[in-house]
């Protein structure tokens, strides 16, 4: 609960800034921190998969001299 406080801060003062009474807020905050924690570390995974796999194929197209690497040729 502790690690969320600043979720549920933020998420009620946006709410206190739209006319609301701030709990809504803070407890949309609460979950989209919660969501964000969640998907995070997929997020980064993916990146730095994605970056290992363009870095080896532009390796594998300097060393073979290939130009077309990637593409979908029929």
């Amino acid at each position: 609960m502790v690690s969320n406080v600043l979720g549920l801060l933020i998420g009620a003062e946006i709410d206190r800034d739209e006319g609301g009474e701030g709990i809504a807020g803070a407890l949309e905050g609460y979950l989209i921190e919660g969501a964000v924690k969640a998907v995070a570390p997929l997020v980064v995974t993916f990146v730095i998969g994605w970056g290992i796999q363009f870095l080896a194929r532009r390796a594998f197209a300097t060393m073979t001299g290939d130009t077309a690497t990637g593409s979908r040729a029929p």
